[in-house]
């Protein structure tokens, strides 16, 4: 299921946060610049004012047994100088290749769409070869105005207009 993160569900996710970054940050970054006490405390404000702000979706599934619900995925989005930008797009590795990243940008399309904006943006670490994947399997493309932030790609996603 694809929701709505509450104030109720900020240490999950800043943990799954953690823990994704981790995966693709090791090796390439000092664990300080991903890891460290302050770099978490500044995350997770991060992540609290976007919850705080509707602007952090969730894919939860069902735990053992149907008990209760695991967020397995995160979402976060929200404009910033009048262009859409995709800031956070997570799963805990644990359930890679589910179908739970897909799931959570086709509700962040959608609420795109609903917002109105036409075109997205992100970025993503130049290391991290599996999103870059993800992404340009969901129709993204290097963004013609500005490619490059850095050690990150900035990519954009033009979206089409819905057909009835």
């Amino acid at each position: 299921m694809i929701r709505y993160a509450t104030a109720a569900d900020l240490d999950a996710v800043a943990a799954l946060h953690a823990e994704a970054r981790a995966t693709y940050y090791r090796g390439h970054l000092p664990e300080s610049a991903y890891a460290g006490p302050e770099e978490l405390a500044r995350t997770r404000a991060g992540w609290a004012g976007a919850i705080e702000r509707g602007a952090v979706l969730c894919a939860e599934i069902d735990g053992e047994g149907g008990e209760g619900g695991e967020i397995a995925g995160i979402a976060a989005f929200g404009e910033r100088d009048g262009v859409m930008v995709l800031t956070q797009l997570h799963v805990a590795p644990v359930h890679w290749r589910k179908g739970l990243g897909g799931a959570l940008h086709a509700a962040c399309v959608e609420a795109w769409r609903a917002a109105g904006a036409t075109a997205v943006v992100l970025e993503v670490f130049e290391k991290n070869e599996r999103a870059q994947a993800f992404y340009a399997a969901h129709g993204w493309a290097p963004d013609p105005d500005s490619p490059r932030d850095g050690d990150h790609l900035v990519l954009r996603l033009t979206l089409a207009p819905e057909t009835e």
